[in-house]
């Protein structure tokens, strides 16, 4: 793994919000941390509502953990373009992150531990 990069457990049970509606919670979320960035909690693919999601034509690659693709978030009052993110095929170093999802945290999205 890269030096700059940890992954681990998140304790406890978390969960992610939008446009008021419960998008998934988990007692199994990670948490990566890279370098000086905030920490990031990553959502297993099967503790999250799957149907308030869009695939997204957005991509970026990151050479420490590969290739990302993009959902948007629908809730019943609009689409929050491109706020949820995935490594699909994560380099080794990283793989605890494949099947898992990540939320950009905003105004509209709530990602909290319980």
């Amino acid at each position: 793994m890269a030096d700059h990069i940890k992954i681990t457990a998140a304790p406890g049970t978390w969960v992610v919000r939008a446009g008021g509606a419960v998008l998934g919670e988990s007692k199994q979320a990670l948490e990566l941390r890279e370098g000086d960035y905030p920490p990031v909690i990553y959502f297993p693919r099967g503790d999250i509502a799957l149907a308030f999601l869009d695939a997204s034509e957005k991509t970026t690659h990151c050479p420490h953990k590969g290739d990302a693709t993009y959902y948007s978030v629908v809730t019943k009052s609009r689409t929050l373009d491109d706020t949820v993110w995935s490594y699909e095929d994560p380099k080794p170093a990283v793989a605890e992150i494949k099947d898992h999802l990540a939320f950009h945290a905003c105004d509209e999205i709530a990602i909290e531990q319980l």
